[in-house]
């Protein structure tokens, strides 16, 4: 959170207090989670805020200045659901755990002459729960990566790292100053830090400048690494270096010491994917719907993975298409092989969903925060990928890309081994009641875990015996964690026990019970109690070894994660295509964009759930008619038309199939959308300016290989100034920019346009009226709108029907006035207001109710009747 919380001073605070002041200092503005018992508690303006954010009740704790203390706490076991709302809320969070047991503080004050009685439990922050160092499987969405970035600038270049902890990819990237925020948007991070007072992200996370030295990234990556070198990674320049420098270092203070998982770092080429600014990603609603959430999105609407690896992998490649070749065409040759064998597709994906998200296990093992589940999940995921490997490597002609995946799947024999033969079918979460490490592995563990088991029954056996001794069948053994292992009878029966000579020990009277001890039972429990715990820790020893075996491997098992994750892309993006007929894409090098037969996807899917059909539309851009101007209604179909083609051609540089019966596509190097309204008030931008600064963009960076798609340029100011700037758009993007173009407009004039620009093709989208109703096609034909429709779209809305008579009249003026003296606006002097206009219309149909009051019609013959219908049409002046 960006917000500073104020921390009180220590001055007369008690000893707890005094630690929780200290430790709120190291925290800083993230919320502390302080330790106590069973619970976290927060205090002063933290927990204030954190009330409000959970919805949980604000008491008090004492007094501080003369104060009540306000504090809200959460029980540490359901900590993480109470972290993930926090988290999501923009909060981020210390927690602080005691460091040492209550014995060893008593011990401690035993060594330093204090009374027990004053000294506090050690307590020390031992993490930072912040957006972007979330491993947490509760805390992760299963289908969306989790990224964390660092930036900064050095030498006029921007430097990015970027990396998530929860998979450990990690890349690096320089950038020109002003192609930055492109790239931040295509990252997507949960979480940005920068360098302090650098005023290119001053919505990021501070951090010292001194953290972004390049020469410190460079070591810390080797160190991280174990190399003397880099130069087996990639090339990395200084500016990368520096931003690593300042990831690596939030890392370590988020992790209190302990980094996280990070693969060998990748050098991410500026131009080796699809450039898009955040408008166009935002128009395109490529990841989030304009609602911020991931229904209605192509993602959404693309995305049949079967696992969470897979999605966020085909999240990734919609972010960052391609713009080499070779490589679209060995995503594409892998998708067409599982799209021509749907037995083989089927097969696959059957067994793919069955696979854990052994990329994210593996990341909460190697940060520590593993537990015996995620070994079990490593165990599995390893265990699947061979079977997957083994199916595959039967089928014959195989894709270069698959034969590329395939060793990757595999060689993790001995690991595999080991953890299953270490390991129950299921392990627990939590590792503390062990339970985890199967009978058979360790004969010693299983000697121990004999004697506990002997000695319970040992144990059932003496509470048969007492009942028969005792004469008490209601006498039960029972355990806790406070008194452990004793013997309970009802109260009526407690003097029996009481006795001197019974052979049992008073231990506790209550209510409705009695309480009691005995040598036997005493014995028998020491023996559990001793071979309970140190079964207990041949567990712990064996989990360790056990982790270390997996650390050892995880680049490995990074490598067969990964190969999965792309090829349940493959798979996903065959059986989509399947699913909607989809077809896939010729890539060519010419500048072109054939399209036959196009829909979009996200619309589609929308249509087909309520049983209506997609109108499909062609689109032909060459090098004769590479800027289409495209007229017609509003809710004809233009925006969907512009985008579905963007969406194409953003899908087939993915490597996927599109949502078109055939498709030839030159690459693109830059996608421009500028299609829909918005504003941007908190910076001050009207909805006029938001479109201009868009504008701005495409005319300035949009090059010959750029593909442009803009609606309604010049809608937000005056018509003259409005028509003006649109002539002058389309002008500059056929004459300088001269990119593949899809323009649309409702301005008319701008077709006298085709007249000089050579390349530019007219279109409209087709609608008619049918007896006073629109009609909208959905259709594409070639040539200019007749009109625009805009009255018969008004009437459509619901505008009441005096509004829109009174723009018809409008209309007839201003088309007439036109028409006679070119002006637009000629004529509108003669209008009357509208209320007067509304009075005479009144008048003219009291004048018609009068006439038809006094005409018999029934004296009327078929030709004088006609004559009657043809006058009042006249008077209405309809005729």
């Amino acid at each position: 959170m960006a917000t500073r919380y104020a921390c009180p001073m220590a001055g007369g605070a008690t000893p707890m207090m005094q630690q929780y002041l200290s430790l709120k200092g190291e925290a800083g503005d993230c919320l502390l989670f302080y330790r106590m018992g069973d619970f976290f508690e927060l205090f002063f303006e933290d927990a204030r805020v954190a009330a409000g954010v959970l919805d949980i009740a604000l008491t008090s704790r004492g007094e501080h200045d003369g104060q009540p203390v306000p504090m809200c706490g959460v029980p540490v076991h359901s900590a993480e659901s109470y972290l993930a709302r926090l988290i999501k809320a923009g909060c981020r969070v210390a927690i602080a755990e005691q460091v040492e047991t209550p014995e060893e503080a008593k011990a401690r004050a035993k060594r330093e002459g204090l009374p027990s009685s004053k000294v506090l439990v050690a307590r020390d922050i031992v993490r930072f729960v912040t957006a972007g160092t979330l491993t947490e499987e509760a805390l992760l969405e299963p289908r969306r990566a989790n990224m964390l970035a660092a930036v900064c600038e050095l030498r006029g270049s921007v430097g990015i790292a970027a990396c998530d902890i929860s998979t450990g990819r990690m890349e690096l990237e320089e950038c020109a100053p002003d192609a930055l925020p492109a790239a931040l948007a295509r990252i997507g991070a949960s979480e940005l830090v920068a360098p302090e007072g650098w005023p290119a992200a001053p919505d990021a996370i501070p951090r010292p400048a001194s953290d972004f030295a390049s020469d410190d990234g460079a070591a810390r990556l080797k160190a991280i690494h174990g190399t003397s070198t880099l130069d087996g990674f990639g090339s990395f320049t200084r500016a990368m270096l520096a931003a690593a420098a300042g990831l690596v270092a939030y890392l370590d203070h988020a992790g209190r010491g302990t980094l996280p998982f990070l693969l060998p770092p990748v050098a991410r080429a500026s131009d080796a994917a699809l450039a898009m600014d955040e408008a166009t990603r935002t128009s395109l609603e490529i990841l989030t719907a304009q609602d911020g959430g991931r229904a209605g999105s192509l993602a959404a609407a693309v995305d049949r993975c079967s696992t969470g690896a897979g999605a966020r992998l085909l999240a990734e490649d919609l972010s960052a298409p391609l713009r080499d070749r070779a490589a679209i065409e060995q995503r594409l040759a892998l998708v067409a092989f599982l799209h021509d064998d749907p037995i083989l597709r089927a097969d696959l994906r059957e067994v793919l969903r069955a696979l854990p998200d052994i990329g994210r296990a593996l990341g909460r093992i190697v940060a520590g925060r593993g537990s015996p589940r995620d070994l079990g999940q490593v165990r599995d995921g390893l265990v699947e990928a061979r079977r997957v490997r083994d199916f595959l490597q039967a089928s014959d002609e195989r894709p270069a890309l698959l034969d590329r995946l395939l060793p990757d799947m595999g060689g993790h024999g001995a690991l595999t081994d080991l953890l299953g033969r270490a390991l129950v079918p299921s392990p627990p979460t939590e590792r503390q009641g062990g339970g985890y490490i199967a009978a058979g592995y360790d004969a010693a563990l299983d000697e121990l875990r004999d004697v506990s088991g002997n000695a319970r029954r040992a144990i059932a056996a003496l509470e048969g015996r007492y009942r028969e001794e005792t004469d008490t069948p209601s006498l039960k053994i029972k355990h806790n964690g406070v008194l452990g292992y004793f013997i309970e009878v009802p109260a009526k029966h407690g003097d029996k026990l009481m006795a001197a000579d019974s052979g049992f020990t008073h231990r506790q009277t209550m209510a409705n019970a009695v309480r009691f001890n005995s040598l036997k039972l005493h014995e028998e429990a020491s023996r559990i109690s001793e071979a309970g715990g140190r079964a207990l820790a041949a567990e712990e020893a064996h989990f360790e070894e056990l982790v270390e075996a997996v650390v050892t491997a995880r680049q490995a098992i990074a490598a067969t994660a990964a190969a999965l994750a792309r090829l349940d892309v493959g798979a996903g993006q065959a059986e989509r295509a399947a699913e909607g007929g989809w077809a896939r894409p010729e890539i060519a090098e010419a500048r072109c964009l054939e399209i036959e037969g196009g829909r979009h996807p996200v619309v589609e899917a929308a249509l087909a759930k309520s049983g209506e059909r997609f109108v499909a539309n062609d689109c032909t851009l060459g090098e004769t008619d590479r800027l289409w101007l495209i007229g017609g209604p509003n809710m004809g179909g233009k925006s969907t038309f512009l985008r579905q083609n963007a969406l194409i051609v953003l899908l087939a540089q993915a490597g996927g199939y599109v949502p078109a019966s055939r498709a030839k596509i030159g690459l693109v190097d830059r996608l421009f959308s500028r299609v829909g309204a918005s504003d941007n008030l908190a910076r001050g931008r009207s909805t006029f300016m938001v479109e201009m600064v868009e504008t701005a963009a495409i005319l300035s960076q949009a090059t010959e290989d750029s593909f442009v798609i803009l609606d309604e340029v010049g809608r937000g100011t005056s018509t003259y100034d409005g028509l003006a700037l649109a002539w002058a758009v389309v002008e500059a993007v056929h004459e300088t920019n001269r990119a593949r173009c899809l323009f649309a407009t409702h301005y008319h004039e701008l077709s006298r346009l085709a007249e000089t620009c050579d390349s530019l093709s007219l279109h409209h989208v087709r609608a008619r009226e049918w007896k006073g109703e629109l009609v909208l096609l959905h259709e594409l034909a070639e040539g200019p709108a007749d009109r625009s429709y805009g009255l018969a779209v008004a009437k459509l809305a619901g505008v009441p029907q005096p509004v829109v008579k009174r723009a018809k009249s409008v209309l007839d003026k201003l088309e007439k006035g036109r028409a006679e003296t070119g002006g637009l606006a000629a004529g509108l002097g003669e209008l009357p207001l509208f209320a007067a206009a509304a009075e005479a219309e009144e008048e003219e149909c009291d004048l018609l109710r009068e006439k038809l009051s006094a005409t018999d019609v029934d004296a009327l013959s078929p030709r004088e009747a006609l004559e009657l219908l043809y006058e009042l049409k006249r008077e209405a002046g309809t005729g």
